[in-house]
């Protein structure tokens, strides 16, 4: 396996679908995958038909679940929106269990969860995370042996089993939302929106398009509450100390991660001022093996002797070293901070536990 090189077919084929390769190829491409798209959105709305009409059972847990999930492939920061749904109801002396799919569990490793999972684990450390393919069967097992009073379904909006009190859809800011899979990144047509209770637009500082893409939503779906955040750096933490965001100005900064948006994170450092020589992406999810962190280390050998080491939270859970080839080892540590629209949503994250089953239409 060579993660690098996946990493960069992944890159060309974002190219392909966003129409930066050019050329009788290229289009021919395009064409063949929006014919596999129509075959795949078919799907998506027989699916979702079949729980509209009762076709397919839905589940209702003993206490309010609230979904956080998004409409496209990729990353659009939910982690830390997870742990920020969470903390709202810790925050109110509420018992919560975050349920999870699990995807990219690292069972190579032994530990049998993803790097999502240790990330709220070490942010969230009295919070249950359960993780499977079954999310009913997880609810059920949070209430009765956790004796959790909320549950938090993350990346739930196409997990329709589960019947939902709150139905959040994250979009992120910097993605087109114009075609179904394959031929773009969405997982289901724009229209699926109408379900959704509330829509946080992410990562707003890092596009221009943000009015744009507001007033397209709320056109076609008038008095749904919108939200728009940021993902702020907090701070730069290893497996013992902290360090201050300005001590990265003009320093010399080589940098990798494994996310599904990866120029979020370089785009992040470098308006934070970090000077980014030099910088590795891996696959969203990757695990690192021996073999990984030896080739790291002799890449960061080569970096300049005063450079650092940097990389995503979601990362470093998985490596937990301080040093890599003589060099420094650093995580950037983000959180959720609203631009907009953040006491309406946390109006409707305290109705779900005032008043379960009124957040909005039944899914």
């Amino acid at each position: 396996m060579d993660p690098v090189g996946d990493a960069v077919q992944r890159e060309r084929f974002l190219q392909l679908i966003g129409g930066q390769r050019r050329g009788w190829w290229p289009t021919l491409l395009r064409a063949g995958l929006w014919l596999l798209s129509l075959g795949y959105g078919l799907g998506i709305r027989l699916r979702n038909l079949a729980y509209d009409r009762g076709w397919l059972r839905v589940h209702r847990a003993a206490v309010p679940v609230v979904s956080v999930g998004n409409l496209s492939v990729g990353g659009t920061g939910k982690t830390p929106f997870v742990e920020y749904v969470a903390r709202f109801f810790r925050e109110r002396d509420h018992l919560v269990a975050l349920l999870s799919r699990g995807y990219g569990a690292d069972t190579q490793g032994g530990t049998g969860r993803n790097d999502e999972a240790m990330v709220l684990e070490e942010n969230l450390p009295d919070v249950p995370h359960l993780q499977g393919a079954d999310r009913v069967a997880l609810a059920a097992t949070a209430v009765e042996e956790c004796e959790s009073e909320v549950l938090v379904l993350d990346d739930g909006f196409q997990h329709r089993r589960l019947a939902r009190d709150l139905d959040i859809v994250l979009l992120d800011a910097t993605a087109p939302l114009d075609h179904l899979l394959p031929r773009g990144l969405l997982r289901e047509p724009l229209s699926s929106l109408h379900r959704a209770h509330a829509i946080v637009l992410t990562r707003c500082d890092q596009s221009d398009q943000v009015p744009n893409l507001r007033a397209r939503l709320e056109r076609r779906f008038p008095g749904k509450p919108i939200a728009e955040c940021i993902h702020a750096p907090v701070t730069l933490a290893n497996t013992t100390t902290e360090q201050p965001l300005d001590a990265l100005t003009a320093r010399p900064i080589a940098a990798f991660c494994g996310l599904g948006n990866p120029e979020a994170f370089r785009r992040t450092l470098t308006d934070l001022g970090a000077r980014v020589s030099d910088f590795r992406i891996y696959p969203d999810h990757h695990v690192y093996t021996r073999d990984d962190v030896d080739e790291l280390a002799r890449w960061a050998a080569t970096q300049p002797a005063d450079a650092w080491l940097v990389t995503t939270q979601k990362d470093f859970v998985k490596l937990r070293i301080d040093q890599l080839g003589g060099r420094p080892l650093w995580s950037l540590q983000v959180s959720v901070l609203f631009r907009d629209g953040q006491e309406r949503l946390d109006a409707l994250l305290a109705r779900v536990l005032d008043d379960p089953g009124q957040g909005g239409p039944s899914s």
